[in-house]
């Protein structure tokens, strides 16, 4: 459809949802068959009543004729019906129909009409609208699919399902046309299936519950409703295994209010104790947890910056040795896994292979995975996807109209369940798309899943967000490539910050009873650190860890009575920049002094202005050793502490009385001499400490640096840790993709070993070898085979078959020629075989042995034999009806058994009057016992008799005749009738 300028997204401010935009609006979709639903629905809706809802009709009408469904409608219903124009703004209790040859969307309330540009037949005006209808009233949308053929609505209901609306589905067996809402109910995204005639009623008592205003406070304390959404979350993660607690509580509590109006529950308590005894229930509200809204190639700016730049940047920097290796986190059905890999098989150079491009795509969902690993969709992705993308990776489905992808796409693809929060990511990544989950879960999960993605990427990965996701406060982490398209590149974590262990970013794996989960535990830290910290936080010393240009990397005690924030546009915190008046110019010049010469500048008595008044601050820049990343950015530390005001000096000591005098110098002498020994005494203190210290510095050198061994051994055995978790989640998704094969597998097998035995057609397959590779029961009655023979030349083996022994060279006759032969063989007991000896070829067209058929012909060779016999019989037959002679087969008791048209022509009985005749009846009475003594005798006899006699006519003339008899004999020699062939003696010469 030709879309205007102004879409859905473009929408100048955010739209209410649910009740707050006004009304419902129904949208209701059919093809053909769909006139006898819509009457039957709004035959449906009281007349003493209004819905208090919109309805829009959308139907497959032809464009070359006018629309004549309202006029229809307006017989069956009192709301207004009016033929949807562009421009019409949607008002309540009105019904608007599409006019023929013209698509529809509604934007803002607004119906637009939209000119078709797919050929007719494939225009999917039904999927087109409930897109819309789900983007401008989402939750306050409803499709309707009624009967029709095609798949048309089934990518609708999606959006409405993922909008947070209702869909309801015409019961297949009410409709005249179920295609359109099996292929609704195909997508599990359908609410209800309902006839016609009951889905207003039920329409009207869901928006009662759904759309009402919530409660007033005092009808439902805080505490209750926590409680009962507890249980709700119970319930989930006992009968799924999956904690929804972390989603977004609007977003759970829209989804439970929905499902409690389908049910017309009326408190969250009530639905809770329903949820524990309905395991139904629990998968249904699961499945609408779940955000299953995807599409081939949404999105389309993204999947532009993906094929333009990032798929040809991974292509160019990928290692000839190693994968490309791409994961779709929450890949629901798998169209945009498809999408992804469509991109890059299009982008390679080299033939696709699982060596050369890996796409990993999970999802928590199973009937989901189900249907990406199947890879059948409707024919409404001719909708998402050009036909040269259509004709290259997918192949037409017969009977439905669907699509297949092609081999050689679905196997790049590897599809399994997969938790994000809980289960190890896949590691060695080039690519993750994780598009449009992240707004759906609470900020504590999205803190602990976006260095997930920073751990499973290689450096230099790409990761790819929804468009109203974003990486928060990870810059250090991934640096954008396209904003607009959401597109970051990882970067190398360089602060000098210890990465958190691949346990902490994961939840777990069986979350507590709570409602809120603890928070993530924090990495042990030794005696040294916290020694350290608890002496930080004693002394009063503000500090800022900068590099040369002066960008802050990390604060340290109350900083901002020295700095403060600039005015103007935020962006990274710079030291200079926030200085205060008095510290700016120091500051600047001690941070290029300790960058110029390594050493510690150190300025005293800086001035610095304060609130309204001067503090004096001493000022430290030292450079930081960087031992530990050599190849990260020089980093300087600040230090700022408040200058101590000088002592006072001591004022002189008063005079001394003239009588004192005469001690002093005793006792002057005395305090020297104590003072003189005091001070040997601390001399000796003080070396002895110092020699204390000398040594427990040594210890602690030597403790630090086997504690630095250990502390680089325990990371290396947790970064090790880490990397076998991903793998070994790696190798669990393959095992699983390859489990589900295996039982593709098994399945195949075993239905080819019934089709096989129950068609009862003897097969024997042979390798180049003419080595027995597998055959079917009952070739052991032809060929003496049992199970131990699998794997021995055919040729050693004996066989029934009767007068054939050319089976090994004609076997490899047909090898050689590749050349199917057939042949008629017989067994010793008799039976008949139509042997076929054919190539075996696989899918890739190679020959990889041969085939041998034998079907059971034994009856068609009796038939034929008999056919044979009989057609003998009837070129004699055709002699006797032709012969000039009269000719007649009588049994032993003379009863007539044939009567040739000359034997009706000379004695005037047709055949069927001659049949009740008896020979008798034929021949005079005078000369009847001559007669017929002379037919017994050549009953008896194997003679021919030639005698002349008299027979009867049936007008009662006596005939002259010459009569030849002979005996017929059975297959067991014994007569059973006499032919006589008569014809009229000539008379005697004169």
């Amino acid at each position: 459809m030709k879309r205007t300028k102004a879409t859905a997204s473009s929408r100048a401010g955010p739209e209410p949802s649910g009740a707050a935009a006004g009304f419902p609006i129904v949208g209701i979709g059919a093809s053909a068959g769909g006139l006898a639903a819509f009457e039957a629905f709004f035959a449906a809706i009281p007349s003493d009543s209004l819905p208090g809802m919109a309805f829009v009709l959308v139907q497959h009408l032809s464009p070359d004729h006018p629309s004549v469904l309202p006029d229809i409608l307006r017989r069956c219903t009192h709301l207004p019906v009016a033929e949807a124009t562009d421009g019409l703004v949607v008002a309540v209790n009105t019904v608007y129909v599409i006019p023929p040859g013209r698509g529809l969307e509604i934007r803002h309330g607004t119906l637009h009409l939209l000119e078709p540009i797919a050929a007719r037949g494939h225009r999917l005006s039904i999927d087109g609208f409930f897109r819309s209808l789900a983007l401008d009233r989402e939750d306050a949308s409803v499709g309707i699919v009624l009967s029709g053929t095609g798949s048309d609505g089934a990518q609708g209901v999606l959006a409405i399902k993922g909008a947070g609306g209702l869909v309801l589905a015409q019961s297949p067996q009410s409709t005249e046309f179920d295609g359109m809402p099996r292929a609704a109910l195909g997508t599990g995204a359908v609410d209800q299936t309902l006839a016609p005639g009951a889905m207003p009623a039920f329409l009207q008592a869901f928006a009662a519950k759904a759309y009402r205003p919530a409660p007033p406070t005092g009808e439902r304390s805080p505490e209750a409703a926590s409680g009962a959404m507890h249980r709700v979350f119970a319930q989930l993660r006992l009968k799924t295994g999956h904690d929804f607690s972390h989603y977004k509580p609007t977003t759970v509590q829209r989804r439970v209010q929905r499902r409690m109006a389908v049910h017309q529950i009326e408190t969250l308590e009530a639905y809770a104790a329903y949820l524990q005894q309905s395991a139904d229930e629990v998968q249904a509200l699961f499945r609408d947890l779940l955000i299953g809204v995807t599409q081939f190639f949404r999105d389309p700016e993204a999947f532009r910056v993906l094929e333009d730049t990032v798929v040809p940047t991974l292509l160019a920097r990928r290692l000839p040795h190693r994968p490309l290796r791409a994961w779709v986190a929450g890949c629901s059905s798998g169209e945009e896994a498809y999408s992804i890999a469509m991109l890059m098989l299009e982008r390679l150079d080299e033939p696709a292979t699982p060596q050369v491009l890996q796409v990993f795509a999970t999802d928590i969902d199973s009937r989901a995975i189900a249907l990406a690993r199947a890879g059948t969709y409707p024919a409404s992705i001719s909708a998402d996807i050009t036909p040269e993308r259509l004709a290259r990776h997918f192949t037409a489905e017969a009977g439905d109209g669907g699509w297949r992808v092609r081999k050689q796409l679905r196997d790049l693809l590897v599809f399994s369940e997969h938790d994000l929060t809980r289960d190890p990511p896949f590691s060695k990544l080039d690519l993750i798309s994780c598009r449009n989950l992240l707004i759906y879960l609470d900020g504590t999960l999205q803190k602990r899943l976006i260095p997930l993605f920073h751990y499973a990427l290689r450096p230099g990965g790409i990761l790819l967000l929804g468009t109203s996701e974003s990486i928060g406060e990870f810059n250090h982490l991934f640096e954008a490539v396209d904003r607009r398209a959401k597109v970051y590149r990882r970067l190398e974590d360089y602060l000098d910050k210890p990465r958190a262990a691949l346990s902490q970013m994961l939840l777990p794996a069986a979350p507590t009873e709570t409602p809120e989960h603890p928070p993530m535990p924090l990495p042990k830290t030794t005696l040294r650190e916290r020694a350290e910290r608890a002496i930080l936080r004693e002394l009063p010393i503000a500090a800022a860890l900068v590099n040369v240009q002066g960008d802050i990397f990390y604060l340290h005690g109350r900083t901002g009575q020295y700095l403060e924030p600039a005015p103007g546009e935020a962006g990274i915190s710079n030291i200079l920049a926030m200085a205060r008046d008095g510290l700016r110019r120091d500051l600047s010049l001690a941070l290029t002094q300790a960058a110029a010469a390594r050493r510690t500048a150190v300025v005293r008595g800086v001035r610095v202005k304060t609130n309204g008044h001067h503090t004096s601050v001493n000022l430290a820049v030292s450079a930081l050793d960087a031992d530990t990343d050599p190849a990260g950015p020089q980093l300087y530390l600040v230090l700022l502490e408040a200058a101590q005001p000088q002592d006072a000096e001591t004022p002189a000591a008063a005079g001394t009385a003239p009588d004192a005098e005469a001690g002093i110098d005793t006792r002057l002498a005395a305090l020297a001499e104590s003072l003189r020994i005091s001070e040997e005494k601390v001399q000796a203190l003080h070396e002895e400490l110092e020699s204390s210290i000398e040594e427990l510095k040594s210890s602690n050198e030597e403790m630090q640096s086997v504690n630095e061994e250990l502390q680089s051994t325990n990371e290396e055995l947790e970064t090790s840790k880490e990397e076998l978790q991903s793998v070994n989640e790696e190798l669990s998704t393959v095992n699983a993709e390859l489990e589900n094969k295996v039982a593709d597998l098994s399945r195949a097998n075993d239905d080819m070993n019934n089709l096989l035995a129950g068609t009862g057609i003897a097969t024997v397959f042979v390798d180049h070898g003419l080595r027995i590779l597998r055959f079917t029961p009952g070739a052991s009655e032809i060929i003496n085979l049992i199970a131990g023979d699998i794997g021995r030349p055919v040729g050693h083996l004996a066989s029934n078959l009767d007068g054939y022994d050319q089976l090994v060279a004609d076997t490899q006759s047909v090898l050689d020629s590749l050349i199917p032969k057939t042949l008629e063989v017989r067994t010793r007991d008799g039976r008949w075989y139509a042997m076929r000896i054919q190539p075996y070829r696989t899918i890739a067209n190679v020959i990889e042995g041969a085939v041998i058929t034998f079907v059971d012909i034994s009856e068609s060779v009796r038939t034929r034999q008999a056919l044979r016999k009989v057609n003998e019989v009837l070129r004699l037959a055709v002699v006797v009806r032709d012969a000039f002679d009269a000719v007649t087969v009588h049994d032993l008791d003379g009863r007539t058994l044939a009567w040739n048209p000359a034997a009706a022509t000379l004695y005037g009985w047709s055949e069927a009057e001659a049949l009740a005749l008896n020979v008798r009846d034929r021949i005079p009475p005078e000369r009847r016992a001559e007669a017929l003594e002379e037919l017994r005798r050549a009953a008896e006899s194997d003679l021919t008799l030639a005698r002349p006699t008299q027979r009867l006519t049936k007008d009662g003339r006596t005939l002259e005749v010459l009569v030849k008899a002979t005996a017929l004999q059975g297959d067991d020699g014994r007569v059973y009738a006499t032919a006589t062939t008569e014809r009229i003696r000539p008379a005697a010469p004169t």
